[in-house]
């Protein structure tokens, strides 16, 4: 009976923590100096600004656009943080792009005085960050801990014994432990 407590008390607690897990956010950040025309920080005020992701090239096609609303503030260094994916779409979903089918690139364009006359152009490639370049190793299940040599191993269905067995890379598509 104790052990029985202790299992269902075990599953009551996991339930309840990956029903509060947070979903993972479908934004980026990004940071930017703003100036002005006279190459004077803009400090402590709105600056309006469109961010455009393009596909292919600097001059590629826009996959998703936004705007802002309310528009961000610059701090007393001139330093404006903008969360992408967090704005008003004009074009596209941000959630569903596809970033497989890169090399894409963002687009921001800014109005120091808090308006839509963009004036201020810059684009660049976005480029992998630690996380997405770990995340990729799930696709070849290299961080799972599993071993690709299994000993004492038999295969059922065919009467095939080997010892060790190799399992060779992709072969296995899902895996059942059996006692």
């Amino acid at each position: 009976m104790k052990k029985l407590f202790t299992v269902l008390a075990v599953l009551l607690v996991n339930s309840v923590l990956f029903a509060i897990t947070p979903p993972v956010p479908q934004k980026m950040s990004y940071q930017a100096v703003i100036r002005n025309s006279s190459n004077a920080l803009v400090t402590n005020q709105q600056v309006g600004m469109k961010t455009s992701i393009l596909q292919g090239s600097v001059t590629g096609t826009a996959v998703y656009v936004e705007i802002y609303n309310p528009n961000y503030n610059t701090n007393a260094n001139g330093l404006v943080t903008v969360e992408i994916g967090g704005g008003i779409p004009l074009t596209g979903t941000f959630s569903t792009i596809n970033w497989a089918t890169g090399p894409y690139f963002i687009k921001i364009e800014t109005d120091p005085t808090g308006g839509t006359n963009y004036t201020i152009t810059a684009v660049s490639e976005l480029l992998s960050v630690p996380y997405a370049l770990h995340a990729k190793t799930v696709e070849t299940g290299d961080n799972w801990g599993i071993q690709k040599v299994v000993t004492d191993a038999t295969l059922s269905g065919n009467g095939l014994t080997s010892n060790p067995l190799i399992i060779p890379d992709g072969a296995i598509t899902s895996l059942k432990i059996a006692n």
